[in-house]
């Protein structure tokens, strides 16, 4: 009787199996043999053996089948597959085939000389004469769902904390207390960060070594904070509102929490145009010192100040005071609002990223 463990490894063995037996089939030149399952040992070091001649010559595929594809494991998995390869079958051309392979752990299996294949689509096989490769855009809903959670608003704590300074080491005590998430909290943002090796760990701790793809990945999911929108308008313009905004941003942190948001809070990191429209995250109290401040009116057209009410309140954890008496989310939340803004959004996000972003390695 199989254990569990085996009679799952089967069922993905199969799935990989017919995904490949179809990749092959589609190719003229190849014509297929046999696909074999090896025998389940953790020792054997390759699942699936395919048998086929191209243009009458006889090869071979061994190949290696993941649940998972994220970079970590690839890496792992096409050193045992390549050292498998040299020592037992060194006229075989070594595949590694997962559930899907990000654009990283394809090129990870490019650097190894190794083909690939996913259930997605995506493949590359390089077989003397014939040479496969294919890209699909699709992610699947499994690795969509697993991007989501670590962009949570709780995981979301402890990136903008590391990403203040990617090459900081952080111990996952420390990181917790600053994040102010529990240590599950920040356990779990650690095996995110290092299954796909956005992140490292030294001596020090855990930091991150890829901010760049990491803030790519979490433009390309972002879902903005949730919290009630409300639009009003305001009599006051320029510079007048300027120095009112100043105002109420300098006296209500006592009793209330309140930051410019998207194009206002670019205009103050980082100037790219100006727009007619005033943004700002607060909670109740904070939206009460606004409206007295800036004195907003309801409106249900012509509003030029949007204010949003956070369920969450983290984002208010990261925000900074570019000038005196003026309080902006961060850098990275202002960057994701904008990126998220339509294409004048986009342009203001990447002009923001080249000024306060940039990170040396």
């Amino acid at each position: 009787m199989l254990k569990i463990d085996d009679s799952v490894k089967n069922v993905e063995r199969q799935a990989a199996a017919a995904a490949l037996r179809l990749l092959l089939e589609q190719v003229p030149a190849i014509q297929l043999l046999a696909i074999e399952h090896e025998a389940l040992s953790p020792d054997h070091g390759v699942d699936i053996v395919a048998h086929f001649e191209v243009y009458g010559r006889r090869q071979a595929l061994v190949c290696e089948v993941k649940s998972t594809g994220q970079p970590r494991h690839v890496r792992l998995a096409l050193l045992q597959l390549r050292d498998y390869v040299m020592n037992q079958a060194k006229d075989a051309v070594p595949v590694f085939i997962a559930p899907y392979l990000s654009p990283e752990a394809q090129a990870l299996c490019r650097e190894h000389e190794v083909g690939y294949l996913d259930l997605e689509g995506n493949a590359r096989l390089a077989l003397d004469s014939v040479f496969i490769e294919r890209q699909v855009a699709s992610k699947p809903a499994v690795e969509r769902r697993e991007l989501r959670s670590l962009f949570k608003p709780k995981s979301a704590q402890v990136l903008r904390v590391m990403l203040r300074d990617p090459q900081r080491a952080w111990r996952v005590t420390e990181l917790a207390e600053a994040a102010e998430v529990s240590l599950g909290h920040v356990s779990n943002v650690r095996v995110g960060l290092l299954d796909r090796e956005w992140a490292q760990v030294s001596s020090e701790g855990l930091y991150l070594s890829e901010p760049d793809v990491l803030l790519d990945e979490w433009r390309d999911a972002y879902e903005p904070p949730v919290g009630r929108r409300m639009s009003f308008y305001t009599t006051l313009h320029g510079s007048s509102f300027e120095e009112a905004a100043r105002r109420v941003m300098s006296s209500q942190h006592a009793t209330g929490l309140l930051a410019m948001a998207s194009f206002s809070a670019a205009h103050w990191l980082a100037p790219y145009g100006r727009t007619g429209t005033q943004y700002f995250y607060a909670d109740d109290a904070g939206l009460e010192h606004l409206r007295s401040g800036l004195k907003l009116s309801s409106a249900s057209k012509g509003e030029n100040v949007t204010v949003t009410l956070l369920k969450d309140l983290g984002v208010f954890r990261d925000t900074v005071e570019p000038a005196p008496g003026v309080t902006c989310t961060s850098p990275v939340q202002t960057y994701l609002d904008l990126a998220a803004a339509g294409e004048r959004g986009r342009e203001a996000a990447d002009h923001l990223r080249q000024e306060r972003l940039k990170w040396q390695k």
